[in-house]
């Protein structure tokens, strides 16, 4: 019996321990959550001052900091964000940076036909680097390939995003960039139908994002 006590005994010491430890640590450990969430919601807001006025090489540096948290904003929030930082980066001419999260936007705000604009002309860029490439590895059959299908990649990737544009935004420039992008790649067939596919498109646009 008086085993018995003591294993008691120290059974119940041990988990009167345990609970002033949780007392004790749970608090704090609330108390550090609360604090981080406090600075993410500051730095966020230091994020949106420094985009605004344009100071992109700051806005990039924060930014950057603050993208691998991106999923603790609301999703207006972060839609929002992933547009101001790829604008940064894009003013910056650091394009290859800008477009996945432009692509993020499209994904999460389809109908935000700036982000198409964006887009469709960071792809442009990259089918005239490949055009170039075309033109001079046409003594070498394989590399010729090689580039004209990545030409013909990047192409069908900046209509996609001009024919949303020209949707929303219409404007004769674009309208002929877009056709003459689809003659560069022998596909004029698919002009005839640019008409129907673009008013199909004409319903849904949106010309800015709204943060929470």
């Amino acid at each position: 019996m008086a085993f018995k006590r003591v294993m008691i005994y120290l059974f119940m010491h041990r988990l009167l321990k345990a609970l002033i430890f949780t007392a004790l640590v749970l608090p704090l450990c609330l108390k550090a959550k609360a604090q981080t969430a406090d600075e993410f919601s500051k730095q966020y807001t230091e994020f949106k001052i420094r985009s605004s006025a344009n100071s992109n090489a700051s806005a990039i540096e924060l930014g950057r900091q603050l993208l691998p948290q991106a999923d603790k904003l609301p999703e207006k929030s972060r839609v929002f964000f992933y547009n101001m930082l790829a604008k940064a980066y894009e003013e910056e001419k650091q394009f290859d940076s800008a477009q996945p999260l432009y692509e993020k936007v499209v994904v999460m705000q389809p109908d935000y036909y700036v982000a198409h604009l964006a887009l469709g002309h960071i792809y442009m860029q990259k089918a005239n680097q490949e055009g170039l490439l075309v033109n001079v590895s046409k003594g070498d059959k394989a590399a010729y390939q090689k580039h004209l299908a990545a030409y013909t990649a990047m192409v069908n990737k900046a209509i996609l995003h001009l024919e949303k544009v020209q949707a929303c935004d219409p404007y004769d420039d674009n309208l002929n960039l877009i056709k003459k992008l689809y003659t560069s790649i022998n596909n004029t067939a698919a002009i005839a139908t640019l008409d129907t596919r673009v008013k199909a498109m004409s319903s849904k646009c949106v010309d800015i994002l709204i943060d929470n």
